[in-house]
């Protein structure tokens, strides 16, 4: 049977090296927002300390908000990440509006004197018409890969070395983080890098906040998700009862599969459905009905795991505080 892990597309780089150090204790995970409910995972199962970063001044130059308002959506964003079921005793949620200084900041330094113009321009494809903050944010997203940017938690432990789960498009600054880290007398950072859930309405579209309709949020109600589910999710099915049931789904671009694909926990009814709809025996709006259920129960789990995230809860989180159980 395959595990929800071997259903994502991932990359992993020197995970033997990281398997064999998690036997000595000497690692610790870099999170990033977007691949939460994964991090949770992997601190459950191998017991480690997690950083997690949240990048608001990235938010303030990229979506031309304001400082204040880029602080607002972090902590909301980081109610969200709690409500996944972190530990708090192995748990350090920073903001860099809040955080970077200090040891950090000496590393941004570091990693900044390291990485030409030249080799920015080439890896993030920045322009004359990019204002200098894109330019001197690379640095800000890489020195969290390195244990003595955090002194409160890692103090005279640089030599632990760090995984970061993360979607793929942040591969280009962990790429350069790679390439940095050596030099600086670290140890690269191994990556797992997620692929992206494609957009409801197809492979071919993409998940954008201008459209509501391309996403499920986990803001979205019971009826939000049925009507989404059901008008725009692309089906793979035929276009009459009488082909489907003769020719069976094109799994290959159907939604509501790759949804389940990620979502449904029964490996077993995963295959079932997988098999009678890719047969014609089950039709599209079967497998979409499940996929309601699926997401509804789900959207409702974190709806009620949030709203008891308290604003003191998020304060404890992003404390600056050591860790003396983070290893246990």
């Amino acid at each position: 049977m395959r595990t929800r892990e071997e259903r994502s597309s991932t990359c992993i780089q020197e995970e033997d090296l990281l398997l064999k150090h998690y036997i000595w204790d000497i690692w610790f995970l870099l999170c990033l927002p977007s691949i939460e409910c994964f991090c949770r995972y992997l601190q459950d199962a191998f017991k480690v300390p997690l950083v997690i970063q949240l990048t608001d001044d990235e938010k303030c130059m990229w979506k031309n908000l304001s400082v204040e308002e880029s602080q607002r959506l972090a902590r909301e964003n980081a109610k969200d990440i709690i409500a996944c079921g972190f530990d708090i005793s192995k748990t350090f949620i920073f903001s860099d509006f809040d955080y970077v200084g200090g040891a950090f900041y000496k590393n941004m330094v570091k990693v900044a004197k390291c990485v030409t113009y030249n080799k920015v321009v080439g890896i993030f494809g920045f322009t004359g018409e990019d204002h200098i903050g894109k330019v001197s944010f690379p640095p800000v997203q890489a020195v969290p890969s390195f244990p003595s940017s955090f002194p409160h938690l890692f103090s005279g432990k640089d030599d632990l070395r760090c995984l970061i789960p993360c979607a793929i498009d942040q591969d280009p600054y962990f790429r350069m983080t790679r390439d940095v880290a050596p030099r600086l007398g670290y140890h690269k950072p191994a990556l797992i890098e997620s692929s992206f859930f494609p957009a409801l309405q197809g492979e071919t579209g993409k998940m954008s906040a201008s459209d509501p309709n391309s996403a499920i949020y986990v803001t979205d109600s019971a009826k939000d998700i049925k009507n989404k589910i059901n008008k725009y999710a692309f089906s793979g099915g035929q276009d009459s009862i009488e082909k489907h049931r003769l020719y069976g789904a094109n799994l290959e671009v159907d939604i509501p599969i790759k949804y389940l694909n990620f979502f449904l926990d029964d490996d077993a009814e995963l295959e079932r459905i997988t098999k009678e709809y890719g047969a014609g025996r089950m039709l599209t709006g079967e497998v979409k009905q499940r996929l309601i259920q699926v997401l509804t129960e789900m959207v409702e789990r974190h709806r009620r795991a949030r709203a008891a995230v308290t604003d003191e809860m998020v304060d404890a989180f992003m404390a600056v505080r050591p860790l003396p159980n983070m290893f246990d």
